[in-house]
């Protein structure tokens, strides 16, 4: 099967843990030896986000006020290098030096009257207590939301349309390679059809709807979106409190999920489902194998 892997950011860097190269790393080695038990039997293609990275690179060059900070594109650019090359390494450490590997800088581009640009949503960087995280607000001149108990800064996440290099990413699937790409949603960027030219904007696009989009355009059997829980769950925080195994497109669009969390995942999933008529899941990084073998996570299909 051909499958997409999305990996959450907080997967790779966990809530409330100290943002170091060294944490990151020992993260990125979980991850891979879970994707290593699919790739040796799959066409296997990892999506990566980047929330807590691209947040910490934006403090970072805030805290450098010779020159002004650079912008978000750029940064969620860096950040697709910076993953990718540890996605890599940790992978062919587990798979061996003779499977192909590759890490794709990926532009898409967003549309420019996409309303989520007057509306923040996004949760980048790390979790603050309130009174903090308002202090920044002000400093900065921050958007800022509640994330569970904790308080985040909050960026536009406009809508992939359009992967610019899906073409060089088939081409690399074709042969079996695996294709770490669309890092962090992917750089966004705009057309401007009067000048054919294209520009970076300050946002970060859901990593999940851009695995969407680039599943139905690679014509993947699978999209799975990995996470930290073991599927989408209903009654939560009740005695009657369960993991769905399968639901319907239509069954979960008649359903609210928190929009900061699991609402971007059902969206994205549900799209998938719907566009291609293939099998979306959500489910928990650590049960990937079980989940291809259709023994775990939620399986959210058209009909």
């Amino acid at each position: 099967m051909r499958i997409v892997v999305a990996l959450g950011g907080n997967a790779l860097l966990r809530r409330g843990e100290a943002m170091t190269a060294e944490n990151q790393q020992a993260n990125v080695r979980i991850a891979a030896k879970r994707i290593a038990e699919i790739v040796k039997e799959h066409q296997v293609v990892i999506v990566h986000g980047n929330g807590p990275q691209v947040g910490l690179l934006a403090l970072q060059a805030a805290a450098y006020t010779d020159v002004a900070p650079y912008p978000l594109d750029v940064l969620v650019a860096e950040t697709q290098a910076q993953i990718g090359y540890m996605i890599e390494q940790e992978l062919r450490n587990e798979v061996g030096s003779h499977t192909a590997l590759a890490t794709m800088m990926t532009v898409i581009e967003v549309d420019p009257k996409d309303p989520a640009f007057n509306a923040p949503t996004k949760p980048i960087g790390p979790v603050y207590e309130e009174d903090q995280a308002k202090a920044l607000a002000e400093e900065k001149g921050w958007s800022i939301a509640a994330d569970g108990a904790k308080w985040r800064r909050v960026v536009p996440s406009p809508a992939p349309i359009e992967i610019l290099e899906i073409e060089s990413i088939r081409s690399l699937v074709d042969t079996n390679t695996v294709v770490i790409c669309a890092g962090g949603g992917g750089i966004p960027c705009v057309y401007d059809s009067d000048n054919d030219t294209y520009t970076g904007v300050e946002a970060v696009i859901d990593k999940d709807l851009a695995s969407a989009l680039l599943a139905r355009k690679l014509n993947a059997d699978m999209l799975i979106i990995a996470t930290d829980v073991d599927g989408v769950r209903m009654d939560w925080g009740t005695p009657q409190e369960h993991t769905l195994d399968h639901a319907t497109v239509s069954q979960l669009e008649k359903l609210d999920f928190a929009k900061g969390s699991m609402g971007p995942k059902v969206e994205a999933a549900c799209s998938f489902a719907r566009n291609s008529n293939k099998t979306a899941v959500i489910g928990c990084l650590d049960d990937i194998s079980r989940i291809v073998r259709s023994g775990a996570g939620t399986r959210i299909t058209s009909q």
